[in-house]
């Protein structure tokens, strides 16, 4: 980078001083912990006294536990570290706090959804639902260390869920209901779960889809389900198999019953999440309650500026890792704003007529929905009162320098645009907000706090200024327990430790700025590599999808004779063609704004481009396609048809047979 991006938010002195990472600063020194003047300051104190650091987060956040125990972490060699090893907690005692020891009364959830009326919760109202649900969760046999598994929508009967789970000890899992038969088996039948929770059905877009001739499918592929509970997300006839009980009647039958919220052991497994499986069988990642607690009070807290008032809202789908940070914001005693639809139905204002209506203060979604929102053209900030918002958080793809143009002059002048990195490896962030920082132009603001992130170059070189692996290189509590069915481990030390030896390897190609910001340029393992140099894929797509005409664009490698060359995919805008002039514009515009590297080989329109069910491009896939390679596992992705139009796209010359 030549020069440093333009400032585009500084927050005021007020603001500054009004957070909650300000507090925490201001609290490290009175209770005479350390004393420092800025965050840069605070970050390095963060890993170089990484135990002291992680038992203040313990104690400003409040964790209940029945013990912490003397030992902070055992050792910080990767993998092998452990945490608070002598530590008891229920991590649905934590998310419940407010119920136990604030106000019942407040809201604690507001269910919106385009299938059903909508639901409004209390603290008290949602804890009660827990105790019911994890009585019957017991009554069915269910034990700690058991499996429950749940092809759910984003409504509050998922989050009773994995609560009541959590209480118990047993271990959550979900999917989205948009996957087929096949997905859903690729993932749970390798976690053998006992009981099935699943929707009826879904509406999306307008359009129903009857979810209830799938039970019986599942329960033949997955011998393990002795129980299937079904949520009424449309009032559809439940099976009168004795297996499935309604939701309704199963809340009944032990009305009254309240949590046992069960003491576990530090790194006793809350949830099961699973890798995209774009590339092969899902990798079952197995987060621990206290690490998945600790790290996101640390980031929902402190680095998202969430206070027990607040009102916080994240579009996301319940096989995304966002919706368990979403639903972790229980334990800041806010209440949760769900959306169980298409967030861009009947059109792409509605979603912020949402944020107007519920006073939403912390709105969260895709880079992908916001750039659909600048492509949309509409102007939010003159249709809907938005005085409340104060954040948006932006992740799953790099978001575009005119993504930050269009939030700043379309949304709110003094809004916190906080883009957010990490993945469902740690869920949680390497990178992300700060509400005590500017926000650049086309920047995450900065490593957060506790976490080691560094840009690798290949030799393992810490660089600034320039593009690597994006590692971090000290443990963090989120990391991953183990892989479900690893035994050994060693197919989670290929997974992250095999590039740097000790050093975790994320997989993500990213620059740091000199000001401490970061510029993600997208997956390493999808970064072209043409005539010896490295380019990321959104160094690409940063220039070519602010053209109007263009409405998504994919990139990838295609090897060609003795070398490889780029090959675009572009979808156009409605009212927009793609012809020679459009192509040639595109050469023309990465020409001058990156390099003549960055100038595609082919370009070639598709109707559509394919990705995963979590919004995220698909390019390895495509690069695999255009080797001659087999697509395994094309459940994972959304649309998997438009891998079929790719193929037979004539000047990609895709290897038959």
């Amino acid at each position: 980078m030549s020069q440093a991006n333009p400032i585009v938010y500084q927050p005021s002195a007020e603001r500054v001083q009004a957070s909650r990472l300000y507090d925490y600063m201001r609290w490290l020194a009175e209770r005479d912990i350390v004393e420092l003047a800025d965050y840069d300051a605070l970050h390095a104190w963060s890993i170089d006294a990484l135990e002291a650091f992680w038992a203040s987060i313990w104690d400003y956040t409040g964790v209940i536990a029945a013990n912490r125990g003397d030992t902070v972490l055992d050792s910080r060699q990767m993998p092998g570290a452990r945490w608070f090893t002598g530590a008891r907690l229920n991590f649905a005692e934590n998310l419940l706090r407010e119920a136990i020891h604030g106000d019942a009364d407040k809201t604690a959830i507001v269910g919106l959804s385009e299938s059903r009326d909508d639901v409004r919760l209390t603290y008290g109202e949602l804890m009660a639902e827990v105790g019911a649900l994890e009585a019957w969760l017991v009554a069915r046999g269910v034990r700690a260390g058991d499996r429950v598994a749940g092809v759910v929508a984003h409504t509050h009967e998922p989050i009773v869920a994995l609560l009541a789970c959590a209480s118990l000890g047993a271990i959550w899992s979900s999917a989205s209901p948009d996957f087929g038969v096949a997905g859903l088996v690729d993932r749970f039948a390798q976690i053998e779960p006992t009981v099935l929770i699943t929707v009826d059905g879904y509406r999306y877009g307008g359009k129903d889809f009857d979810r209830t001739g799938r039970i019986a499918d599942l329960c033949e592929a997955i011998p393990s389900i002795r129980h299937v509970l079904v949520t009424p997300n449309q009032g559809r006839t439940v099976s009168t198999d004795s297996r499935v009980t309604a939701w309704a009647d199963a809340l009944a039958e032990h009305a009254g019953a309240a949590p046992s919220f069960s003491p576990q052991t530090f790194d006793h497994p809350v949830y099961i999440l699973f890798s995209s499986g774009t590339t092969g069988v899902p990798k079952c990642i197995v987060h621990g309650a206290g690490g998945a607690l600790l790290q996101h009070a640390k980031e929902l807290i402190l680095h998202g500026d969430i206070h027990r008032e607040d009102v916080f809202f994240y579009f996301t789908t319940c096989g995304w890792m966002m919706w368990n940070w979403h639903v972790s914001g229980l334990l800041t005693g806010a209440t949760l704003v769900l959306y169980d639809g298409n967030p861009g139905y009947p059109d792409m204002d509605m979603l912020w007529g949402v944020v107007e209506r519920e006073r939403i203060t912390h709105f969260g979604t895709s880079a992908k929905w916001i750039a659909g929102c600048r492509n949309a053209d509409i102007t939010p900030s003159e249709n809907h009162d938005l005085g409340t918002l104060r954040v948006i958080f932006s992740t799953g793809s790099p978001l575009l320098d005119a993504d930050f143009d269009w939030v700043y002059e379309r949304v709110k002048t003094d809004v916190l645009l906080a883009s957010i990195a990490g993945g469902t490896d740690i869920v949680s962030c390497f990178i992300g907000g700060n509400p005590m920082l500017a926000v650049r132009r086309g920047e995450i603001q900065c490593r957060m706090l506790g976490v080691a992130a560094e840009a690798f170059d290949e030799s393992g070189r810490s660089v600034i200024d320039e593009c690597g692996e994006l590692v971090c290189t000290q443990p963090l509590p989120s990391m991953p327990v183990k892989f479900w069915n690893d035994s050994d481990g060693s197919r989670y030390r290929a997974a992250y430790f095999e590039t740097f030896e000790g050093v975790w390897s994320h997989g993500d190609y990213v620059l740091f700025t000199p000001q401490g910001g970061a510029i993600i340029y997208g997956r390493s393992d999808a970064t072209l590599n043409v005539g010896g140099i490295r380019i990321g894929t959104a160094e690409i797509y940063r220039q070519v999808e602010t053209m109007d005409a263009i409405a998504d664009t994919l990139v990838v490698a295609q090897p060609y004779g003795e070398d490889n060359r780029i090959v675009m995919l572009v979808v156009v805008n409605e009212g927009h063609e793609f012809d020679q002039t459009l192509a040639d514009a595109i050469r023309r515009r990465l020409r001058e704004q990156a390099s003549p590297r960055h100038v595609p080989a082919v370009i070639a329109p598709v109707s559509a481009l394919p990705y995963t069910r979590s919004g995220k491009k698909v390019e390895v896939a495509v690069a695999k396609l255009l080797r001659g390679m087999r697509v395994d596992n094309t459940q994972a992705i959304a649309n998997p048809e438009a891998l079929e139009e790719i193929a037979a796209i004539d000047a990609l010359e895709v290897p038959r047979g």
